[in-house]
């Protein structure tokens, strides 16, 4: 059988990713052969990107062994190892639990370690360690943009349920956060925070009190037309979006919010002064919630250890969902409780990831959506009027995005897989 061929792009080290097309090897029994649609590029990938062989995830070997990058992806299952016939099926859509946590490498994952399977491939060979771990999961939803996004709104699920609280004069930690608590989101207004917003108005365990906070009136403008206080309030929600930068003392203000201190404070920004803020405005037996990832390994900040004595303060965090929160993020987004659009601002295709990757930082917005099998510049949803005045293509998703609240939707990306120039 000759082997199926892929386009991918791969990392060689240190800023050096290629788009290439090479053969997959031949799929085994116990393997399964999947067609990749949409990838979003995490700023993992950018890490992962800048540092190269040094970083955890990527082997010390990858010059000579490259490996594909991108692990928030969906697609369809094509073939099916003998082993996994009664598992799945061709034709499933599935999406990836990029966290396998192999016992020879814990830090192994896709789109960092392996050379036959990420997201920004066309196609792709499925481990059976996959399989066997509970990390290939079928997704029904109809958009393949949110299966891409179930592993980023997992890790917000995640950061939900790994809060804790306790009860006075109980040592048993009660686990997630304090259900008709009073809930701060710092820095709240970028694509991770907007998915917080989402699941704490809708999920099953919701606060009382929402406050939202960001230094960018403009996308807490957006935030707010998107998840209004009206929505959150059908929910039992009391949701305030409030720009900290206007006040004299923002810890003064944000207190008064919430008549005192917060149950659950979340900093979604890598920002000394954002988690001493946080720091500053716990209540009894408040927790922290750490969500954002620095690049720096000796990032720092002052905590109040005065309230960690009296009034029980205390800090958690993670950098990702497990299955369960997985599992749980795929069901809302397929039964409709939750809607991740908002996190996406660009598109684009697999010719410009190489690019977006390495300057990742410095392009503005939240997330940038690919689809693999089609040949696309990056472009901001906030630009598609302006592309269609000379490009059919751009004129024809505008108008569709534009009936949607100016957010990217399942209309328009079945118009873009139908009418995009191919890789």
């Amino acid at each position: 059988m000759v082997p199926l061929k892929t386009k991918a792009v791969r990392i060689y080290g240190a800023n050096d990713l290629r788009l290439e097309e090479f053969d997959l090897p031949e799929m085994q029994d116990d393997e399964i052969l999947a067609k990749v649609v949409s990838d979003s590029i995490c700023m993992s990938s950018y890490k992962a990107c800048v540092q190269g062989a040094a970083h955890k995830r990527v082997p010390a070997d990858v010059a000579e062994h490259p490996v594909i990058i991108g692990h928030e992806f969906c697609g369809e299952i094509l073939k099916v190892g003998k082993r996994w016939e009664n598992d799945y099926a061709p034709g499933d859509k599935f999406a990836i639990q990029p966290a396998i946590n192999l016992p020879e490498n814990v830090h192994a994952a896709p789109g960092y370690s392996f050379p036959y399977i990420g997201g920004d491939a066309t196609y792709v060979v499925i481990p059976a360690a996959f399989m066997e771990r509970g990390c290939l999961l079928k997704y029904t939803g109809e958009a393949y943009y949110c299966g891409s996004l179930g592993e980023p709104v997992s890790c917000i699920i995640g950061g939900f349920h790994v809060n804790y609280h306790t009860a006075p004069g109980s040592y048993v930690h009660q686990m997630g956060i304090k259900e008709g608590g009073k809930m701060a989101l710092l820095a709240g207004a970028g694509p991770m925070g907007l998915g917080a917003i989402d699941y704490a108005i809708h999920c099953d365990r919701r606060p009382s009190l929402l406050v939202v906070t960001d230094i960018d009136e403009a996308r807490l403008s957006r935030a707010a037309s998107i998840y209004t206080p009206e929505e959150a309030a059908k929910n039992g929600v009391k949701l305030v979006y409030t720009d900290t930068s206007k006040y004299a003392d923002p810890v003064a203000e944000l207190r008064a919010l919430a008549d005192g201190g917060y149950d659950d404070v979340y900093v979604y920004a890598p920002v000394k002064p954002v988690v001493e803020q946080g720091s500053a405005i716990l209540g009894q037996d408040g927790c922290l919630n750490f969500f954002a990832g620095p690049t720096n390994p000796q990032f720092s900040a002052e905590f109040n250890f005065y309230n960690v004595h009296y009034l029980f303060t205390h800090v958690a965090g993670n950098s990702g969902g497990n299955n369960d929160d997985l599992i749980e993020a795929l069901s809302m987004m397929s039964e409709g409780k939750i809607n991740p659009s908002s996190m996406i601002t660009h598109i684009g295709g697999l010719n410009c990831v190489p690019e977006t990757t390495k300057t990742l930082p410095k392009i503005p917005g939240g997330k940038k959506l690919i689809y693999t099998h089609i040949e696309l510049p990056l472009t901001a949803i906030a630009d598609f009027a302006e592309c269609g005045k000379t490009d059919p293509l751009f004129a024809a998703l505008d108008e569709i995005v534009s009936r949607h609240n100016g957010l990217w939707c399942p209309e328009a990306e079945r118009y873009l897989l139908a009418n995009a120039k191919s890789v």
